[in-house]
């Protein structure tokens, strides 16, 4: 099923945050995910991944469940699935698949969000046997935590575009309390590939981010840096890329006492040492974490949600490498409440965009998948 909306508005004033905004010229939203009493969400925990026009999201599915304005309205007494959105016309149309039907992808029964389906329990995480070809054309990569604040985490692979999945591998600790993993990777190279996760702090919270490495197709993993200093609040869920052999730019979610924003810091080393570069994003209401691509242009596009009134989904445009930030670009104003957004962003072969997040329309409705495609045009430029 899909829904299509156009929008055709330019250079328009917008109140969600400070400066000024801009609606893209081309835009429509699409469902991808919505049945009645279901809650589907967080698609930054699991990943997007793209091949030409073929496009794979993960993202979890439960059941509604009214829990108060300042909690997720999933019921964590029912089971969780962890679902796959497959595109096969650059976001246009949707098809779902559960991968727990062949065996792949199982839910853990202590995950974050809900318990597992009875009977369909993931496995205990074992050690990856290495040899993973992270340059394989239909490669995927999935990297799921415990909990935010302790324990493990594990990755999956696929080599066939994501039908049928290698896994769990267990990560290690890398001498922390605990890594809160989410699905974020640069690929080096067939047996080199770089993940930035978040560690547990000193104190055991969430959380820190980091940086690992393996030149062995997977069988170990390396840290090879923290990427910014530990906080009081917490810095987490990175959002990644490469610009060049040595420079990579990564966005953080950030939270100091009552303030939220999205922080982007760099590194010229290959990840070895990093400096804090821009502020892509002053204020994100109640928090929200960032998904940055590298957009076929050289431009940097960072896309969140907006947890405070108007509930948004909303993006920026930097054309300097993330030093300088653009206009906020208003993807969408009209959600019902701050349940909404992790978003994931792909560019489709022919420039535009594709921003996939959850969303709802009011405060007491089901919470669904949703994707905007849109034209980043000459923003940030």
């Amino acid at each position: 099923m899909t829904v299509g909306m156009c929008v055709f508005l330019i250079a328009v004033t917008a109140s969600t945050g400070a400066g000024a905004a801009e609606m893209p010229a081309d835009m429509k939203h699409v469902i991808v995910y919505n049945l009645p009493g279901r809650f589907g969400g967080w698609p930054a925990n699991h990943g997007i991944w793209s091949w030409g026009d073929e496009i794979l999201v993960g993202f979890s599915a439960g059941y509604y469940k009214d829990q108060g304005p300042t909690r997720h309205a999933i019921d964590h007494d029912r089971p969780e699935e962890h679902l796959l959105a497959r595109s096969l016309d650059g976001g246009e149309t949707w098809s779902i698949e559960n991968p727990a039907d062949r065996g792949f992808l199982l839910p853990k029964g202590d995950a974050l969000h809900g318990t597992s389906l009875p009977g369909l329990a993931e496995g205990k995480p074992v050690a990856c046997p290495g040899g993973i070809d992270f340059t394989h054309p239909g490669f995927a990569m999935t990297i799921r935590m415990t909990n935010v604040d302790a324990g493990p985490s594990r990755f999956y692979y696929s080599t066939d575009r994501g039908k049928r999945w290698n896994g769990p591998f267990r990560l290690p600790l890398f001498g922390q309390k605990g890594i809160a993993a989410r699905t974020d990777y640069l690929v080096n190279g067939p047996r080199d590939c770089m993940l930035f996760l978040t560690a547990a702090k000193s104190n055991g919270r969430e959380g820190r981010p980091l940086c690992v490495r393996t030149t062995d197709g997977g069988k170990t993993w390396d840290l090879v840096s923290f990427i910014g200093p530990e906080s009081k609040g917490f810095s987490i869920m990175p959002s990644t890329v490469r610009l060049s052999e040595t420079r990579i730019v990564t966005a953080v979610r950030r939270r100091e006492r009552r303030k939220r924003w999205i922080e982007a810091y760099a590194s010229d080393d290959n990840g070895k040492t990093w400096s804090l570069l821009s502020t892509p994003a002053p204020d994100t209401g109640e928090g929200n974490p960032p998904s940055m691509i590298l957009l076929q242009d050289g431009r940097l596009c960072i896309t969140y949600g907006y947890r405070a009134e108007p509930y948004s989904m909303l993006a920026r445009i930097s054309s300097d490498g993330g030093r300088i930030w653009g206009n906020k670009i208003v993807l969408r104003d009209d959600g019902g409440c701050r349940d909404l957004g992790y978003p994931r962003t792909v560019q489709r072969t022919d420039g535009k965009v594709v921003t996939v997040y959850y969303f709802n329309d009011h405060p007491n409705g089901d919470r669904y998948i949703a994707a905007t495609i849109w034209d980043p045009g000459k923003a940030g430029k």
